[in-house]
């Protein structure tokens, strides 16, 4: 029994599309705290190690643009089940893995069901509440399940890994995205019919998701290949002109994958932007502290997760405060204050590190940095949705997705390359030369942060807004 357009339950469909949103989070968190012992097991060294993490990224930034557009042909329930069956088949097969290579293929299978998911969930809070306030409370709901995922996510992964090893922190998924695929045939709304005569403009799709895989993979791969190394430079070019043969046959398509049209859109553009930055100052502080418990403390996989938890939980109540300033303040003021503070929390923790810092010494400055975080997610995201015509928002949502991707992949490698940079081959990664690199991938991840808030006092206000009290104002 499935329920027509009009009957389904909504609050039943909220709570689908924030268990999406939980359990995308929790898959990128949970894996943190379970590196330093898939390491160790399978024998993979520290830049290996990064694509266990990078693989589910590469694919996740390339294919979502394929994701929003088979939600807006496809039928939005449709891609968020599709996904959501992927997501569970991928984490059985990953947490069944005995070798890297399987466990990396199968992370980047699960990034495929997220590029399928998150559009559409996206989308469908988009479309299924109205732009202004209703939008913002579904939003905010949506955000809060996002943190409570990296919540969960970092203690769950350290209680998991230390009792039972670091596969079950990929089984652990499996019931739920199945019981979510199951579910979102009853609590989502029905699907319109497939519109005939429509494609999925197979040129682009190919074109834009080898080029788009490529680019990410050539981000993560320059800090050990070499940035000026002929293959990196091969793989960078590569990749341009595949997307550029992107933007000629999406211009000659008589069905495009993407609408550049959708650029004109000041706020798509600035939540382009800000996603990217997001993801290279917030998105990466999992994965270096992570690491940094474990190896500089010596904490255990549940140590370093229950470190976690506090910083986690005042990001809920980042959001919380993120909520009640856009009934009053515009997403701009709210994000350029979102992301000051994160840059003010990042700073603090990389002026503590090189002091011996202890945990306690630390945890201000990653308080801050996570309200900051929680202030910044909702807004921006609210920010990625308006004026986007409902027959559009899963190709907005993709493109806004597809720069977060991109911005975490590049952030990351960008970053590594700073933390590696003057450390001997081969040193452990305790030493004065390991902490240091720390220390300057804080700082690097702080001036991305200040970028986000030059991104936030720059944005302007759509003219064809349909809540003027509710989308961006004027500077100045």
């Amino acid at each position: 029994m499935t329920h027509s357009p009009s009957s389904f339950p909504p609050r039943l469909a909220l709570t689908l599309l924030a268990m999406a949103q939980l359990i995308i989070a929790l898959d990128a968190t949970i894996i943190f705290v379970a590196l330093h012992e898939m390491g160790v097991q399978l024998q993979i060294n520290a830049q290996q190690l990064q694509w266990i993490v990078s693989a589910y990224t590469v694919a996740f930034g390339g294919c979502l643009l394929l994701g929003g557009r088979a939600a807006d042909l496809l039928g939005r329930r449709r891609v968020y089940r599709t996904g959501m069956a992927v997501f569970a088949l991928a984490s059985l097969v990953g947490g069944f893995s005995d070798s890297a290579l399987l466990l990396i293929a199968a992370r980047a299978v699960q990034g495929i069901g997220a590029a399928l998911l998150f559009p559409a969930t996206l989308s469908l809070i988009n479309t299924i509440y109205a732009e202004g306030a209703p939008r913002n409370r579904a939003l905010a709901i949506w955000s809060m399940a996002s943190a409570g995922g990296l919540a969960l996510g970092t203690l769950l992964g350290g209680v998991l890994t230390q009792s039972f090893g670091w596969s079950s922190v990929l089984l652990v998924i499996v019931p739920f995205a199945s019981a979510c695929a199951v579910l979102g045939g009853w609590w989502l709304p029905r699907d319109a019919a497939v519109t005939r005569g429509r494609s999925f403009d197979l040129a682009g799709c190919i074109t834009v998701t080898v080029g788009g895989s490529l680019l990410v993979t050539t981000l993560v791969q320059a800090p050990e290949w070499g940035w000026l190394a002929p293959r990196t430079l091969a793989c960078l070019l590569a990749s341009l002109v595949l997307l550029a043969a992107f933007v000629v046959i999406e211009q000659r398509s008589r069905d495009p994958l993407m609408q550049f049209s959708l650029l004109r859109l000041r706020s798509l553009r600035a939540a382009m932007l800000l996603t990217m930055v997001f993801m290279s100052s917030f998105g990466v502080q999992y994965y270096f502290l992570a690491l940094y418990f474990q190896d500089g403390y010596g904490w255990t996989a549940l140590q370093a997760g229950l470190a976690f938890l506090p910083p986690t939980l005042v990001c809920t109540f980042g959001i919380r405060i993120s909520e009640h300033m856009l009934r009053r303040r515009s997403p701009r003021q709210v994000l350029a204050l979102g992301m000051g503070a994160g840059a003010l929390g990042i700073g603090a923790v990389a002026v503590a590190l090189p002091f011996g810092a202890t945990y306690w010494a630390l945890l201000p400055g990653i308080v801050v940095l996570s309200i900051g975080q929680g202030m910044t997610w909702t807004a921006m995201w609210i920010v990625a949705g308006q004026g986007v015509p409902a027959a559009q928002q899963g190709v907005a949502s993709g493109m806004a997705a597809t720069a977060q991707q991109i911005g975490g992949a590049l952030g990351l490698a960008l970053l590594v390359m700073l933390a590696n940079a003057g450390r001997a081959a081969g040193s452990a990664g305790t030493g004065p030369e390991a902490l240091q690199g720390l220390v300057n991938a804080q700082y690097g991840a702080a001036l991305f942060a200040l970028l986000g808030v030059g991104v936030a006092v720059w944005l302007r206000p759509e003219k064809n807004a349909a809540h003027p009290q509710d989308v961006l104002e004027p500077t100045g």
